[in-house]
């Protein structure tokens, strides 16, 4: 443990570039078949369902993982550290697996196995980094949601480049994530406000319902997420139908992913400054407003097309980590664990709904009416933003050399 102030920083400093680091490489297996979707089409011959299930099974296997951690206190039970390294291994294993099974069905297994072994990596990982914040925690884990941010865009990225098969694609997401995995392990340590790790206590799960914070952030992160997985799931596709070269429209796609990194760490200095809530509802008024326009620009000027793709980016996933900020600060530190892990999973859930039913209205009425079914969601959260900036307080008073202008 650091010994003065000065050491103090320092080692937050180290511990949040490792971590972000591990966070990065761990989840690039999250979108990676979503990266390689046009080949798989060709190779397996996949209806437009059958495409989105590939991403849909992901997110059902996250939630089942979730909920047998929450129900089980896994989060607080297991070392976060070691068990990001178990979840990235898995992870990677069977992300490996689409690549023996070459084919759609058993693929669609691997995929879920890939989404319940994710479910290990994320909420441990948010958690180690509030062990070493009280203060500035909103700065570091608007980090992390960065540094998860690229990790999901890193797929895109690895398509863009010229004659890589879908295979490898694969492969060398699984391999970034065990890369990321063990250097969570092996590099980063437990922060000096880590609590014990408790014992199971089924109870716990109703007391953490009832937490009228927790209650208030559950909801925003609903709004957020019904917006958030169908947006990023179905970016590529859309930049594919403006962009003739399926090689720019990857990189496209991960310019406009990984750009909500940026957006993660201004929001989170923005809710040690003026309050999570604040920051929350401001980015989810700015992605609402862009998901209601973004459809109907498919026929303008490309730079237009992509410069608002920047921007609904940058706010798309800014106010992620402040719900889970929320929760750090609000729940039981015995347990704080497992209302992350309640928090996502359930939040999980609604990714469903509209990752299947994006595609769906493509069809039926265009891209405009898509997207226009995302901006709800963030509507919805940013009035539960308000409801918990009237309620009482939930931040603790920032670092004071953090300051960032409200005005973006």
């Amino acid at each position: 443990m650091a010994n003065s102030p000065a050491d103090h920083r320092a080692a937050q400093q180290r511990e949040l570039r490792i971590l972000a680091v591990a966070l990065v490489l761990a989840m690039s297996t999250w979108f990676s078949t979503a990266a390689v979707l046009g080949q798989l089409r060709e190779q397996w011959s996949l209806s437009n369902a059958q495409a989105s299930w590939l991403t849909i099974v992901v997110q059902l296997g996250f939630v089942v993982g979730a909920a047998f951690s929450s129900l089980t206190n896994m989060a607080d039970r297991i070392p976060p550290r070691r068990l990001v390294w178990i979840g990235s291994a898995g992870a990677a294993l069977a992300n490996a697996g689409v690549v023996l099974a070459d084919s759609f069905g058993p693929a669609v297994v691997a995929r879920f196995v890939t989404g319940a072994f994710l479910a290990f990596v994320y909420p441990p990982a948010l958690k180690a980094m509030s062990s070493w914040y009280r203060t500035g925690r909103g700065f570091a884990l608007g980090v992390m949601i960065g540094a998860l941010t690229i990790g999901s865009a890193l797929p895109h990225l690895v398509n863009s480049i010229g004659g890589l098969g879908w295979r490898t694609t694969l492969l060398i997401a699984s391999g970034l994530t065990v890369a990321g995995g063990l250097i969570a392990d092996r590099f980063a340590t437990d922060g000096p406000y880590t609590s014990k790790a408790a014992p199971f206590d089924a109870s716990q799960i109703g007391a953490i319902i009832r937490n009228r914070e927790f209650r208030l952030a559950s909801l925003g992160y609903f709004g957020h997420m019904w917006e958030l997985y169908a947006m990023w799931a179905w970016i590529a596709a859309f930049y594919r139908d403006v962009f003739e070269s399926p090689r720019v429209a990857s990189l496209a796609a991960f310019a406009v992913i990984a750009s909500g990194a940026a957006g993660s760490v201004y929001a989170g200095k923005l809710s040690d400054e003026y309050g999570r809530g604040d920051a929350a509802a401001l980015a989810m008024r700015w992605s609402a407003s862009v998901a209601v326009v973004m459809g109907f620009l498919l026929d303008a000027p490309w730079p237009i097309v992509f410069g608002i793709g920047l921007v609904w980016g940058f706010w798309v996933v800014a106010d992620s980590a402040q719900f889970s900020t929320i929760v750090t600060e609000t729940s039981d530190a015995r347990y704080v664990g497992t209302a992350l892990t309640m928090q996502l999973a359930a939040g999980f859930v609604l990714t469903v709904f509209t990752i299947f039913l994006v595609p769906v209205i493509r069809d039926a009425h265009g891209w405009g009416w898509a997207f226009l079914l995302l901006a709800p969601g963030p509507i919805i959260g940013a009035f539960a933003m308000r409801a918990l900036r009237l309620g009482p307080k939930t931040v603790a008073e920032p670092e004071p050399e953090i300051y960032v202008s409200p005005f973006f």
